[in-house]
Parts: structure tokens; sequence; C-alpha cells
């Protein structure tokens, strides 16, 4: 997956980015955004006037975004726009039926998993992987949300035989980074990528020797900025929503993938652990059988 090509990239990639605008500058690109009509034909002076800026402010964003400059921009955009996965994403409202709640909210996921894909390091994704399947010791840090995303991958990881610890609390965190070394990873759930608890907890692994993960919403995020390895999913927010209900289904999928790569590195035993750890299940419940 070349990001870097692949249209269903902009969108993510700019939301990407929108943290570290100013709010005068984000303004203007949801000024972009809210524009309908906005195609190749847009003139810089006219976005200019509707967003009221400069039009040297509106170039300054877009090569802020990444983007050679307005030319640029209004062509990738263009082409985003374009894409059915585009108009997947509608906002909920008051009026809308149980029908229409239903296939909002699915094509609001299926859109996040569109360009979670399109936008995922397939190689920080291998790296993960193998510094996963390899690791000694293996912990998770999460708060809220992020903590439950963080069980879901560990309970996976365990029915395979690779254990992980997952730590919600700030001080076990900080203890249990301080006791890791250069053979163990830790990996910090976040979808805003600015959780201070996360971010000290993956600061203080790194200083004992461990490798990093980031799993964030935010390739731009403090998070992100000092782990070894981010592996990014996108999601665009609503009002009710907010961005976290999909995103969250996005990075359980990048897990899930995840997890079947590291259990790939060693199939075999893989195999014969889940046999084992799915018999002690499964004879758990016939004791319970009157």
């Amino acid at each position: 997956m070349n990001s870097a090509n692949d249209p269903k990239a902009v969108g993510p990639r700019i939301r990407m980015m929108m943290p570290q605008l100013t709010p005068l500058e984000a303004r203007v690109v949801e000024t972009v955004f809210g524009l309908r009509d906005f195609s190749e034909d847009t003139a810089l002076k006219d976005l200019a006037a509707e967003a009221g800026v400069s039009e040297a402010m509106v170039v300054k964003i877009t090569k802020k975004l990444g983007f050679s400059g307005y030319r640029d921009f209004r062509t990738a955009v263009s082409n985003y726009n374009r894409l059915p996965t585009a108009e997947m994403h509608q906002e909920l409202s008051a009026d809308d039926s149980s029908r229409e709640i239903i296939q909002k909210v699915f094509r609001t996921s299926i859109n996040a998993l569109e360009e979670t894909l399109a936008i995922l390091d397939v190689d920080g994704f291998d790296r993960a992987a193998d510094i996963l399947a390899k690791a000694g010791q293996r912990d998770f840090y999460g708060v809220g949300g992020s903590a439950q995303i963080a069980r879901d991958v560990a309970h996976k990881f365990l029915r395979i035989g690779v254990r992980a610890n997952v730590q919600d609390d700030s001080h076990m965190m900080l203890m249990s980074a301080s006791l890791l070394g250069a053979d163990d990873i830790a990996i910090g759930f976040s979808h805003s990528g600015n959780t201070t608890a996360v971010i000290d907890a993956i600061q203080l692994a790194r200083k004992s020797g461990a490798r990093t993960i980031a799993v964030t919403n935010y390739g731009g995020s403090p998070l992100a900025q000092i782990a070894d390895i981010v592996l990014c999913s996108t999601a665009q927010g609503s009002p009710l929503m907010g961005e976290n209900a999909a995103a969250r289904i996005a990075q359980l999928n990048i897990l899930d993938a995840l997890f079947m790569a590291v259990a790939q590195r060693n199939y075999q035993t893989a195999e014969k652990n889940l046999e084992k750890t799915m018999s002690a299940v499964a004879s758990k419940r016939k004791d319970r059988l009157p």
C-alpha cells in the first residue's frame, strides 16, 4: 500500500495533520471539505474569499499539510472527493429513521476501515510483528476505551501462548515500564496520542531500553513522535459519535492482523498453544454442566 499515491489516503493524511494546525488554519481546511462543489476548477482566490483569508495563507496551509502547493492540494482533494467512500460518512440527524441510523453508523465504520487500510505502514507493521513475536516481556498501556482495545488483543495473544501485561493505571504503567529491557516491547494505545499517562510510560520504557509501538489515530501526536513504530488508524468524527467509535473498529482490525502475523511467524507453536488454551476452557465448561 503506497499511501502517497492512493487517493483514499488523502483525507486521512489531512485529518492526521489537523491537530498541528492553528484554529485559523484548521478553519480553512474545514471550509474546503465543507464545499460540495470544490473541484479542480476552484480558483485559489475564490477559496481564499470563502475562508476569509489571504491567498498566501491558503498556499502556506497546503504546504504545511505536505503538498507542494495549492494546485497539488486541489487535485488530491478533488480526486478524494470523487471516491465512493468519501460519500459514506454522513452526520446523524434527529430526524433519522432506525434504518438510516444503522446505515450511517455502518458506513462510517466501513469508511474508517477503507482509509486505515490505505494509510497503514506495512513495513512498520512487519517490524512490529517481528518484535512482538520475539519479545521477552510485552507491556500494553492504555486508559479508558484504549485499555479495552489493549485487553482485547492481549486476550487473543494469550490464546496462542504469547503473554502480555495490560496496565491501565498510571503508577502501574511506570512501575512496569521501569523493569523492561532491551529484549522487551511496550505498546501505547491512545486515540488522541495525547494521553499523558501512556506517553510517560512509553518514554520510560524507551529509557529502559525496550522497543516501543504507538497505536493511535494521529501520526503527528506526541505519542507517535516518541515511539519506534506507529500503527495509525483514521476515522472521521461526528458531533454525536465522535471519532473514537469508528477508530476503535479500525484499530481492532489492525491488531487482529498483527495477531495473525505474529502467529504466522511460529505457526506450529501457535497452533499447539491454541489447542491447549481452548481445551482448558472447554473442559472447564464441561465441569459446570449439570
